[in-house]
């Protein structure tokens, strides 16, 4: 099946830096200085032409020469910076600084252990490297190890003798007088930034994305602000100077959070509270303190909110806009968050990496002349300047309702792989993007999640989904459970056969059952409502949390290896 957005074509995605598209845009004129982030932990405020002065003053000292006080990088030549820090203010300062100079950064969780940080290092091949000060102990023994001399380590946060900072970068410029550097020409296809890939079924990988792909992403974004905007006139919002207010918590080394705080938050005025993490009894008095209006988040951190003690009480009464991301959402979810925030809109949406940031959204129901609109369960339709193919395990294409691999291709695609070529042959395919997900589409042209392609299970040779079984899990009526995941394990009738088995978490009433009774009960129901190939021939397990990445993907992968250990070392007994 093939699909084409709905939306008006695109203009001609710019071949320029893609700063022009960020801050030197026509209507950016007539802004207001308004307050433009402010840190949740400190209350250090900073205002628009605060950050954009800053902006260019650390591009200025990371090209100028190393004999006037900069670092002396120089557009085209073989540097990549590493950022490797918990969110901050001066993050988002530097992603641009380095957009300014067309010096490629790479984006490393600040969750790495030294395992995770030499892969990353080795991979992307930085030169120099911005970190959180705390983050040291666990970098410089790694960085040691992979050659990258000390003096080339800065810091983006916090204090540390011996190491040149962001700040002091910023003071020499300024004290100097050092008029602003310019920015850098650029093209549709020169790299922006390295993103690791998520890594749930194996290492990751470094994802190449382009001024082209970023400029693409953000027009994307503004057509359907816009159009959004004609039906649904945002409300006032309560928060600082009458702006919309973000809180920003969402790790900024992954696409969801670096759009959302560094480049979506660039399409009108507004502020953003900046948490260095997320911690939900923080989040909830920030949210209140700064009358926050709009949330962007994980399905983990949606789960972790409407289980969360006493969070009727909570004052959400700012918030005017939410959503979802990262990974799928399932539909009891979202109807419980929804529960919580009944005035506000919550919309969910489709995207990856390897898409720059997203391909699928929610319209704003009414838009286009009434042609668009919210339906339940879907995810939404393509995004301006996207055509997709929904295709069977053979390549043929699907039929309306029949769930297959999504395919897309569009001006956000990225160039590819950092120096994996097997990876590249495997998912970019003439310019379409194979995501590795499956949908389906309903007669309207909606898209409708189904699984994903590789943890999609065929059990004698029919195909089952693990994502089904959860849904299915989770509606119980009796509300036993609060999380779930199931995945494949060994058990089938050959050895190369995985059979479904269930992680869940105990809800409280589940909890006051027992683990044995509730374990008989989700047995007895998903048997009840599920074709006998789908029942959990792997069993159940209860566990105190289901492991997940810091964006909200399940780790199945996780829970499958320590399966699969027990399971050897019983056998060797």
């Amino acid at each position: 099946m093939y699909l084409k957005s709905p939306y008006p074509d695109l203009p001609e995605v710019p071949d320029a830096n893609v700063y022009y598209t960020h801050f030197k845009r026509p209507d950016q004129a007539e802004w207001p200085d308004f307050t433009a982030f402010i840190d949740a932990t400190t209350g250090q405020r900073r205002r628009y032409s605060e950050y954009v002065k800053r902006v260019e003053d650390l591009a200025t000292a990371l090209g100028t020469s190393v004999s006037e006080g900069g670092l002396g990088l120089r557009a085209g030549e073989a540097e990549l910076v590493g950022i490797f820090s918990e969110n901050c203010m001066d993050y988002i300062t530097l992603v641009h600084s380095c957009l300014v100079m067309t010096t490629p950064f790479a984006l490393i969780s600040s969750y790495s252990t030294a395992f995770e940080l030499r892969h990353a290092l080795n991979l992307t091949k930085v030169t120099r490297l911005f970190v959180d000060a705390k983050l040291l102990p666990t970098l410089l023994p790694v960085a040691k190890e992979m050659g990258i001399p000390i003096d080339r380590i800065y810091l983006l946060l916090g204090d540390a003798p011996g190491f040149r900072s962001v700040s002091e970068l910023v003071n020499h410029v300024t004290e100097k007088r050092i008029p602003f550097i310019g920015v850098q020409p650029a093209k549709k296809n020169t790299l922006a930034y390295l993103v690791l890939s998520s890594g749930t079924t194996g290492l990751p990988k470094a994802v190449m994305i382009s001024h082209g792909n970023l400029s693409c992403a953000f027009m994307q974004f503004a057509t359907v602000v816009k159009i959004g905007a004609e039906v649904m006139p945002p409300p006032t919002p309560k928060g600082l100077e009458g702006l919309p207010t973000q809180l920003a918590f969402l790790p900024l080394h992954h696409s969801y959070g670096l759009h959302q705080c560094c480049f979506r938050a660039l399409i009108l005025p507004q502020t953003i509270v900046i948490l260095k993490k997320w911690d939900i009894k923080t989040a909830l008095d920030v949210v209140q303190k700064y009358k926050v209006s709009s949330l962007a988040l994980v399905p983990s951190i949606v789960h972790q909110l409407v289980n969360y003690p006493g969070i009727e009480k909570a004052d959400l009464s700012s918030v005017q806009s939410s959503g979802s991301g990262g990974a799928y959402l399932p539909p009891e979810l979202s109807t419980k968050f929804s529960s919580i925030i009944p005035n506000a809109n919550f919309l969910e949406g489709y995207g990856l990496s390897e898409g720059t940031i997203s391909a699928i959204n929610q319209p704003s129901p009414g838009s286009l002349n009434g042609k668009l609109k919210i339906i339940p369960g879907s995810i939404g339709v393509l995004l301006p300047g996207i055509e997709a193919r929904i295709l069977r395990d053979d390549g043929t294409p699907v039929k309306v309702n029949e769930p297959g691999e999504f395919w897309f291709k569009g001006g956000n695609v990225a160039l590819g792989y950092l120096n994996n070529d097997q990876a590249d042959k495997e998912t970019f395919v003439n310019g379409w993007l194979k995501t590795g997900d499956k949908f389906y589409v309903n007669e309207e042209g909606y898209l409708f999640f189904a699984d994903r392609a590789k943890d999609t299970l065929k059990v004698s040779g029919i195909q089952v989904s693990p994502v089904e079984i959860e849904n299915v899990l989770l509606a119980h009526p009796q509300k036993l459970i609060t999380d779930v995941t199931v995945a494949g394990v060994s058990g089938g009738r050959t050895s190369d056969e995985k059979v479904p088995r269930a992680w869940i978490v105990l809800s409280p009433k589940g909890e006051q059952a027992g683990a044995q009774t509730v374990i008989k009960e989700l047995d007895n129901w998903h048997k009840k409502n599920l074709s006998k190939y789908k029942w959990l021939r792997g069993g159940f397990e209860v566990v105190t949390e289901i492991p997940k990445s810091p964006t909200g993907k399940t780790l199945r992968r996780v829970l499958q290896d320590q399966y699969e250990d027990r399971l050897r070392a019983n056998v060797k007994l």
